[in-house]
């Protein structure tokens, strides 16, 4: 008899959870995500606000012309030429999508299923590369095709990839012979954050 009372006097029953405890280290984590999220937001808001200047995208032509190349892919942004890492986010230009891209005599239809499209007249084309990376992007070397072009007094850089890479070459050399300019087909180096 006493070595039992002894017995359950040393047993200890198994501590209680402390579920406030719990909860308010749950609210409190849920609070800074949701912390983070707003911040990033009102940053990319802030970096549209300072974009502000650049003039609305260029709309495709109604007759826009017979068709040179096509391709489908993705659209992975616009950043300020030669700055891979200064992304453009001023009238949807920073939203990642699928895209359609049609080249004709008048320039580049791009069609973006729920994205803006826009158009790149040929006037404004300035050339055409493979590269890399842009705007928190990085592909293969050369996975990625970058056309250059003039919106407004910005020159800017807008990277695509096609579902078959190999159509790249093409559009590199169709879109060099119509803005003008020499071949950049070589992509340069990105060793250095922000800067080529």
């Amino acid at each position: 008899m006493k070595l039992s009372l002894v017995l359950a006097a040393e047993q200890k029953s198994q501590d209680v959870t402390d579920w406030a405890a719990r909860v308010g280290w749950v609210v409190g984590l849920l609070l800074v995500i949701a912390l983070v999220y707003w911040l990033m937001r009102e940053g990319w808001k802030w970096r549209g606000t300072l974009q502000g200047d650049l003039p609305e995208l260029p709309q495709a032509p109604a007759e826009p012309g017979t068709p040179i190349l096509t391709m489908s892919g993705r659209y992975h942004g616009s950043t300020t030429a030669g700055q891979w890492l200064d992304r453009i986010v001023a009238h949807g230009l920073g939203t990642r999508s699928r895209v359609e891209l049609t080249l004709t005599d008048q320039g580049v239809s791009v069609v973006r299923p729920g994205a803006r499209d826009f158009f790149i007249p040929a006037a404004e084309l300035r050339g055409a590369r493979l590269d890399k990376g842009i705007a928190g992007k990085v592909l293969a070397e050369g996975g990625l095709l970058v056309i250059t072009w003039q919106l407004g007094e910005k020159l800017l850089d807008s990277g695509f990839r096609s579902d078959h890479a190999a159509e790249h070459t093409a559009w590199v050399d169709a879109l060099t012979e119509l803005s003008g300019g020499p071949s950049e087909a070589a992509a340069p180096s990105h060793d250095t954050e922000g800067s080529r």
